[in-house]
């Protein structure tokens, strides 16, 4: 087979000082952080269908980039394992040991589900093969249940029975696509699991059946080998109005109600979580302090703008906060699979890995950070001061739960007017932040 990607070499560390756009300046694998490698703590993973698959399109234009490394027809299984075969030079040329996939990002979608299950048989069995001597292994699949019209009313959250039923054997399928090349998590993304208006829904109906068709998926993989964790990644918007997976406290409400909370963790973008109204930071302490931070999608979105762009992430401050939640919750299940496109206007085999190259370097930059705050001590201490009044006996009660409204009455009738609870000293704290990112 001939290189793809011919005059990349292999992207190599050179650290901070390098001008060398083809390498990396932070991203060192085998650098110590914590009492682990760069490596274990960042997990990195390519998404089939941006990086194989992206070309550019959008509303107002047809693609830019091309992607048919050198099929001579897109859309064809020639064309998907040329897909294999860039997919695996690229991962290997960047040390990237991971990554994710939707169903018809391998293959070509026919209108006979039957003819697209042989297709996947046929590409699973050529990932196989080229997995072989490599360190490359699944992160995550899923199956695209929002692209087709079919899923125009949604896939568990469909009208249609027929519908539903296709959204059924394609998770089945994924699914063993996905312990076929050793998945570690399963991904569901409502992508059409939402409603446009009210009008016109019964949203306790299409809730109950999008519950019940992951406790379906649960019981199939578990029954198949499937020993991982199965990730409900939250989104507020786009494509649809209001999608039931709004955030992660939302979709952790969901997870309980029905009783599918031991099975699922989150899988957070960074993206969703802007277009939520929230920080990226905060999906990911809300899933940390619920035991239910599984993945991440690494990438950022534009704050110009109002819809999911999928940049690549550069945004140091942010990867930083962000690595400060994984390292306080012990690291992930998961790992952090770039979820992120080249601008339309980047068009070249070499903006590729300049889009890994700045998104694998931001996040070892924010592990560095990360763990000189977590070293630095004044977060966590200041946090600890912030709280130390319920470390007395009255607080201690309160905490264990052992106390009254009436002896709390009674104590605030005894004090009678309360002090100031004291300052959160934002401002110092930022500063703080500051300090540790700069010096």
């Amino acid at each position: 087979m001939s290189e793809i990607f011919q005059g990349i070499p292999e992207i190599k560390y050179e650290g901070p000082q390098s001008k060398n756009p083809l390498a990396f300046k932070y991203y060192d694998p085998e650098k110590v952080v914590m009492g682990k490698t760069m490596k274990e703590h960042l997990p990195f993973a390519m998404a089939w269908w941006h990086n194989l698959c992206a070309n550019g399109v959008d509303m107002f234009g047809v693609g830019t980039i091309d992607k048919s490394f050198g099929a001579s027809s897109v859309g064809t299984m020639e064309h998907a394992k040329a897909k294999v075969d860039a997919g695996f030079e690229f991962m290997k040329k960047l040390g990237i040991e991971y990554f994710c996939f939707h169903d018809v990002d391998l293959v070509p979608e026919d209108p006979d589900i039957n003819v697209t299950n042989a297709r996947l048989d046929e590409i699973s069995d050529y990932i196989l093969e080229k997995m072989k001597g490599t360190n490359i292994k699944c992160l995550w699949g899923t199956a695209n249940m929002f692209g087709n019209p079919k899923y125009m009313n949604g896939a568990g959250s469909t009208n249609s029975v027929d519908v539903y039923c296709f959204a059924a054997a394609q998770i089945k399928k994924a699914l063993d696509l996905t312990v076929k090349l050793g998945g570690r998590g399963y991904v569901f993304w409502g992508g059409r699991e939402g409603y446009e208006t009210l009008l016109n829904t019964d949203m306790k109906f299409e809730q109950e059946n999008i519950a019940s068709l992951m406790k379906m998926a649960v019981a199939y993989g578990r029954s198949i080998g499937f020993t991982g964790d199965f990730y409900i990644e939250p989104k507020p918007k786009e494509p649809t109005s209001h999608q039931y997976d709004f955030d992660a406290a939302t979709a952790i409400g969901f997870l309980r109600q029905y009783g599918l909370d031991k099975d699922f963790k989150m899988n957070i973008e960074a993206n969703h979580a802007t277009l939520a109204g929230h920080s990226f930071q905060h999906e990911l302490r809300v899933s940390a302090i619920n035991g239910m931070l599984g993945s991440i999608d690494a990438n950022q979105g534009n704050s110009l703008l109002g819809w999911d762009t999928d940049n690549f992430p550069s945004n140091v401050y942010d990867a930083t906060m962000a690595m400060y939640e994984v390292l306080k919750a012990g690291g992930l299940t998961g790992g952090f699979n770039f979820d992120a496109k080249n601008r339309r206007p980047s068009n070249t085999y070499e903006d590729m890995f300049y889009g890994f190259i700045l998104g694998m370097d931001t996040f070892a930059l924010g592990l560095i950070k990360a763990a000189e705050l977590i070293e630095d001590g004044r977060l966590d201490g200041f946090v600890k001061e912030r709280y130390s009044s319920f470390e007395g006996e009255l607080g201690k009660k309160i905490r264990a739960g052992e106390t009254t409204l009436e002896e709390l009455a009674a104590k605030a009738a005894e004090i009678k007017v309360t002090k100031n609870p004291g300052s959160g000293r934002q401002e110092y704290l930022e500063s703080v932040v500051n300090s540790v990112l700069f010096k």
